[in-house]
């Protein structure tokens, strides 16, 4: 094991040190100056596209090239561009690579160049013409500020949403800003615009004007502003060389740094830390790398050999230039108690003990005697294992972890959970960090990306293989592990099929997939439909093995007679009539007789539910003629007229829809008062109890009869659930009472049953107690144009927490 501290250097109490990542392999084929680069965080990909502005030999209307590559500089894909003018270039943070065009449009295409979609800033941009952009962070989506060569702001919390909002104008901002950035912070998006030495924070409806506290120097002009990775703090550099770190909201400051370079810095990032010590400021010119502390005297220099592009992490920044991609990060405080030169922390012991072990000397005795006299064996195994979690080198990493094995052989009680946990940690890392994978995470950058996240952005670089090797090594739950990624590879395979594999690829997925938990050819199958694959839906829906899957979508695919034969093999009445129905309104009554004739049981299904309706059809004529007024003759003769019809057809087939003309004859009944012959018809010929729960609930709905209504709802478990009685009450008008059945609603259905009366705090609380994403996607789908801000922090808590991906 090399000496690790080699490539450390002290700042204070703290060390830094510039980790090589990758030796980059394009090195022949790019120079960094002549580009817009763009590279996504926690290790994502890069995107670099000619600068045709800073090409003095190329015309400019030569269509600019755009390379994709993986971080260690592997070439993904690379296209030219077509569209309109490109101010900004940026990656959100589902690792879509977004492209900011003068015309205030944004241009969305994903890791393979394909293009997802297009999102405008409206009609003042795309006059007066957008000049910079600034995206940021702000809780699961990617925010955008873009000012106008008319020197006005527009922000967007959510490009999805295609809605900007205008920001308020510095006053006497006559020309462009020295310097500006973005942040979003207390759930709305600030802007921090220079004009000399003036300085404006804005808010919605808002310009402040604001003085740093305690700066050293006066100030002719901020030349550099910049944010940290958390959005809580801010940097501003100054035209005397002076570095002004404090938080965002220019209240409070941590520290200055002077740097005696009067030049702006090509530019300017936050070396983040996660442990809460202050974090340090990374300047970079074109032949140097400044690391400034909080105090005049903290700093590090490193000199640059080329051109280079800094990139912000949580945890440190990444330094790429063309030949190399390093990590510049302050060295944890583990680690410096481990490997400090003369440390004596129960890690550092425990480590040279097992280095004298394996080399046969008896100080390892002596070093584990002298952790057990200061009572630290176990914190020393511990110690050990935590450090190995930031080191880069496998032999390092290694050396930790054999120092941890020794030393828990002599704790009796040691729980090696952690121990293996980390040694799988490590192992998916090291996989990572290959130079064919190009995801160089750090440890915890892992965990605030969570392992999900991880499978998901390895499914959407196509690695398959890699990602179900991560679901099995970390032993992740089939439907959310493997199980996945196999769906996600069967979808990618139908997208990307070629004509002559379709006959082949139903087997091949089959033979793949098999019948893993979890899985649904269904949502394959549906992927097909989507690009217009008919065949190969149906044939991949022959391995569904769930009726309620697989028939739906073959009446999708309109093969109604193949849903029949499915419903009917799977033994599901419901499923049979749901089809019969929908056949019925398609076909003709010659191919709809036909058609049911081939299968027996359907025929004999319908026939059954005929007979039981045409003999309560005969008794309900007899209840009508009972009924003295001119409703009751006139229903009578409407239904010996139906009756005799349904007669004709039982003798030809035994079939028709008699239940539809039936319904409309008890909502006759209900709606006219005769509650009493309704009810007593539905008992004595034993219709299903669904039907007449269905029929009262939409007729009591009609008259407006509320209160017989809840009484109803309550005087037994409701065997159609309610959500029908929340739909009668939304469809004659009255939310009030549709309120009522809310709570009764099942948890699938609350969320919608809310957003449709009105209840958006209630559909927040529930999607929040359920943690689901689709609710989510359902509430925000239907957001009304204001919300309440004690609502709309419910809202953006529930993004929080489940908008990591």
């Amino acid at each position: 094991m090399a000496l690790v501290t080699a490539d450390w250097s002290p700042m204070g109490d703290a060390f830094y040190r510039k980790t090589e990542l990758y030796a980059m392999s394009w090195s022949s084929k790019f120079d960094i100056s002549n580009h817009l680069v763009a590279a996504a965080p926690y290790g994502g990909p890069l995107a670099l596209m000619q600068d045709i502005s800073r090409h003095e030999k190329v015309s400019a209307s030569v269509r600019p090239k755009v390379s994709i590559f993986t971080a260690s500089g592997n070439e993904i894909c690379s296209f030219l561009w077509k569209s309109g003018r490109v101010i900004h270039l940026a990656w959100s943070l589902a690792e879509d690579l977004l492209f900011v065009q003068d015309d205030g449009q944004v241009l969305t295409y994903d890791i393979f160049g394909s293009y997802k979609g297009t999102c405008t800033l409206g009609n003042e941009v795309k006059t007066t013409k957008a000049a910079e952009a600034r995206t940021f962070s702000c809780l699961s989506h990617t925010g955008l500020a873009v000012m106008t060569s008319a020197l006005r702001f527009m922000v967007t919390t959510n490009l999805s949403k295609h809605r900007a909002m205008n920001y308020p104008e510095p006053p006497a901002l006559c020309a462009p800003p020295s310097c500006w950035a973005a942040c979003y912070q207390d759930r709305r998006a600030i802007l921090i615009v220079a004009s000399a030495h003036d300085l404006f924070l804005l808010e919605p409806g808002n310009v402040t004007l604001v003085t740093p506290p305690g700066l050293s120097v006066p100030v002719n002009c901020y030349l550099d502003a910049s944010v940290s990775f958390n959005g809580k703090l801010l940097a501003l550099y100054t035209d005397s060389g002076h570095i002004w770190m404090g938080h965002t909201t220019l209240k409070e400051k941590i520290g200055e740094f002077e740097t005696r370079n009067p030049m702006r810095p090509v530019q300017l990032e936050w070396c983040d830390n996660v442990d809460g010590s202050v974090p340090a400021v990374v300047a970079m010119w074109d032949e140097m790398l400044l690391v400034a502390g909080p105090k005049r005297d903290l700093q590090i220099q490193y000199p640059l050999d080329s051109p280079s592009y800094l990139v912000p992490e949580m945890d440190g920044v990444r330094v790429l230039n063309i030949t190399a991609h390093d990590f510049l990060h302050r060295v944890p405080d583990s680690c410096v108690e481990v490997f400090r030169i003369g440390s004596m922390a129960p890690g550092a012991l425990l480590l040279e003990a097992s280095k004298e072990y394996e080399a046969g000397s008896q100080k390892a005795d002596e070093y584990l005697r002298e952790i057990r006299e200061k009572s630290g064996l176990e914190h020393a195994v511990e110690q050990c294992i935590t450090t190995a979690a930031y080191e880069y080198e496998p032999t390092t990493q290694k050396a930790l972890l054999r120092a941890a094995s020794f030393g828990k052989c002599f704790l009796q009680a040691y729980r090696p959970e952690n121990f293996v946990e980390m040694c799988r940690t490590l192992r998916l890392l090291n996989a990572l960090r290959d130079y064919t994978v190009g995801l160089p995470l750090s440890y915890t950058q892992l965990q605030q990306l969570t392992v999900t996240v991880l499978v998901d952005r390895l499914v959407q670089r196509r690695m398959f293989p890699l990602a179900i090797r991560v679901c099995e090594l970390l032993h992740l739950p089939e439907r959310q592990g493997r199980s996945r990624v196999l769906e996600h590879w069967a979808c990618y395979k139908v997208m990307t099929m070629k004509a002559e594999d379709e006959e082949r690829l139903p087997k091949l997925i089959h033979e793949r997939l098999g019948d893993t938990t979890g899985i649904s050819y269904e949502e394959v199958a549906a992927r097909a439909t989507d690009m217009g694959r008919t065949e190969l839906a149906v044939r991949l829906l022959d391995y569904e093995a769930r009726a309620e899957k697989q028939v739906p979508l073959l009446m999708r695919l309109k093969r109604w007679e193949l849903a029949l034969l499915k419903a009917i093999e799977s033994g599901d009445t419901d499923l049979v009539y749901m089809v019969i129905v929908d056949l019925k309104g398609v076909l003709n009554q010659t191919d709809f007789y036909f058609t049911l004739r081939k299968y027996p049981v359907a025929r004999n299904l319908q026939l059954k539910d005929l007979e039981s309706q045409i003999s309560a059809l005969n008794d309900a004529a007899t209840e009508f003629s009972k009924a003295k007024n001119d409703f009751a003759a006139k229903a009578t003769e409407e239904q010996f007229r139906l009756l005799r019809q349904q007669k004709q057809h039982s003798q030809k087939l035994g079939l028709d829809l008699l239940h539809l003309s039936l319904h409309a004859t008890i909502l006759k009944l209900l709606r006219s008062g005769h509650v009493a012959i309704a009810e007593r018809f539905v008992r004595d010929h034993r219709l299903p109890d669904r039907r007449w729960w269905w029929l009262k609930v939409e007729a009591l709905a009609y008259l407006g009869d509320w209160q017989e209504l809840e009484k109803f709802s309550k005087s037994k478990k409701s065997p159609i659930g309610y959500q029908p009685f929340v739909d009668a009450c939304l469809k004659h008008g009255n939310r009030f009472e549709a309120r009522k059945y809310i709570h009764k609603l099942p948890p699938e259905q609350k969320v919608k049953g809310c957003l449709a009366t009105g209840e958006l705090e209630m559909a927040i609380d529930t999607a929040s107690e359920r943690k689901s994403e689709d609710d989510l996607a359902l509430i925000l789908s239907r957001l009304p144009s204001s919300i309440e801000p004690r609502v709309n922090d419910k809202l953006e808590a529930l993004r929080n927490q489940l908008g990591r991906r």
